[in-house]
């Protein structure tokens, strides 16, 4: 439990550059020679991390998950997304094994990933966050246990000047109540490549989706979850730390709030029905603004209302 503070494990000082050109050689040095002593050529797993213009952040996701501790071996797989910074020199830098993928589009370039992989298994990790030692262990012993095929961990949000970390905490304690609700009929929601995981021979059946929009990750659990359970990681020794810049994108950390209660609301009763069948490739993600969400608890509330003046 992070109530006041981050975690003591995550590298304060990564955290503190603002540019690549704050970032030492002797420590890219030192992170490399890391990755070297841990990453295997015969993986059983593969940690896939799709990039964007992330060339400081790779470094401090890239330091985190060289400092793992398990005996599974695993290998990580960097997608460069068609960046116009210095991730790849970053990335080579590093010595990390890499592709170019021309598609924009998280899902292209995780699609890619687990067709270059090795494992049996896959791990998806984020450029922007940042992993403690046990995340690869824990993760894949998990996927590992007989009838699970898919596994999502939860995240945290690191603190800054604008968001104290006791704030992130309750907002936090609040979204894991509710991913709780969804776990039961619709786990899918859940899911983010920030921290999930599935077998390959699955994801490859079922394959990614090539359109660049929301919802590709819980599409794929969506898909894969048919074969199999789906299973959820609670464990803080595995949870996942990422920036603030989802929330910050909705405005003030109120705003965020407001957002995310009322899209939550609107859709509340969903959480306790099976879901339909569908194509996940081809379906339209469901509209949950604050103004669409607001008309629809209404409408729940009272079943007569009309949105019309």
């Amino acid at each position: 439990m992070h109530l006041f503070s981050d975690p003591r494990w995550i590298d304060q000082q990564l955290l503190r550059y603002n540019s690549l050109d704050e970032v030492s050689a002797e420590k890219i040095d030192a992170i490399k020679e890391r990755l070297q002593s841990v990453v295997s050529n015969d993986p059983l797993v593969s940690v896939i991390i799709a990039a964007w213009n992330e060339e400081l952040n790779i470094i401090k996701c890239l330091d985190s998950l060289s400092k793992s501790k398990t005996d599974i071996p695993f290998e990580i797989i960097v997608i460069n997304n068609n960046s116009n910074d210095g991730t790849q020199e970053v990335i080579d830098k590093l010595g990390v094994i890499s592709y170019l993928q021309p598609a924009q589009g998280v899902g292209p370039s995780r699609e890619l990933g687990q067709q270059k992989a090795k494992g049996k298994y896959i791990l998806s990790a984020d450029a922007d966050c940042v992993y403690p030692e046990r995340w690869i262990d824990i993760m894949t012993k998990t996927l590992m246990k007989t009838g699970n095929v898919f596994v999502y961990g939860r995240f945290s949000y690191l603190s800054d000047d604008k968001h104290p970390r006791w704030q992130l905490f309750f907002y936090e304690l609040v979204r894991d109540l509710m991913s709780e609700m969804r776990h039961v009929k619709r786990p899918y929601l859940n899911t983010y490549g920030i921290s999930l995981g599935y077998i390959r021979e699955l994801g490859l059946q079922v394959g990614h989706i090539s359109k660049n929009m929301r919802g590709f990750d819980g599409r794929l659990c969506f898909d894969i979850m048919k074969h199999g359970k789906v299973a959820v990681i609670r464990s803080a020794s595995a949870k996942a730390w990422t920036g603030t810049r989802a929330l910050d994108r909705d405005g003030s950390f109120f705003d965020a709030i407001v957002k995310r209660v009322f899209r939550e609301f609107a859709r509340l009763d969903d959480y306790f029905k099976r879901p339909q069948d569908h194509n996940t490739k081809e379906s339209q993600n469901a509209d949950y603004s604050v103004k669409n969400s607001v008309k629809t608890i209404k409408k729940k509330l009272n079943p007569f209302h009309s949105s019309k003046k």
